[in-house]
């Protein structure tokens, strides 16, 4: 791909991976565009940035907005923000699918979506299981490419506080020389996001899942 031909969409822009994402993606001359929706604005102004305000319940409004070449979905939230299992389901799953689908649906042609470690549609753990069933069901839409990445725990500096997050980052932290827990040390925004970049530069066409260590090899 030549520079400056690429169009982004990026959803979850103002989560911690998102922002960084569109920070990186508005300095790269491979990208053209970086059209942003999302509930809230990000606050960001630059010439490349359209940014749309949107309500993700009501698909007839934003399914048409669904257009570019590369879709990136970093949207993401925690139970206690969500407030109970079916509206963290609503964010994490049902949302990122119905827009990966309508992307889809417009000849988008290439989708990274950041998942988690351990995601699995038969996890007995929750978030897990939900992380694996979206993956199963984006894996089923007609892309060129899908890109997912199964990053850790992520590590830099969110906007919102995240109690739970930051003493499980601090254990995990402590404990990462043993074997078993490296495979979930920390990794930081910034290097998924130039993951997230770097999978679609590659043009590897199909579906491809990148665990851990893969993304740190990708900076």
């Amino acid at each position: 791909m030549k520079s400056r031909e690429l169009e982004a969409i990026v959803i979850g822009a103002t989560g911690l991976v998102g922002s960084e994402l569109v920070k990186q993606l508005l300095i790269d001359d491979d990208y053209s565009k970086v059209r942003v929706l999302h509930r809230r604005p990000t606050g960001v102004k630059h010439d490349k940035l359209e940014e749309f305000i949107i309500d993700f319940d009501k698909p007839q409004t934003w399914k048409d907005l669904m257009q570019g070449n590369v879709l990136f979905s970093t949207l993401g939230t925690t139970m206690s923000a969500a407030g109970s299992k079916d509206e963290q389901y609503k964010v994490d799953y049902t949302y990122q699918y119905e827009m990966a689908k309508a992307a889809a649906d417009n000849d988008v042609e290439h989708y990274v979506l950041v998942s988690s470690a351990g995601a699995h549609p038969k996890s007995r753990i929750f978030y897990s299981r939900m992380k694996g069933e979206l993956e199963e069901a984006v894996k089923k839409l007609e892309f060129k490419s899908i890109h997912i990445l199964q990053p850790s725990i992520l590590s830099g500096d969110r906007s919102e506080n995240r109690v739970g997050e930051k003493i499980g980052l601090a254990l995990v932290k402590a404990v990462s020389w043993v074997p078993f827990v490296k495979k979930y040390r920390p990794i930081r925004d910034q290097e998924v996001a130039t993951a997230m970049r770097t999978c679609v530069l590659r043009n590897n066409l199909g579906t491809h899942t990148y665990k851990l260590d893969e993304i740190f090899n990708m900076n």
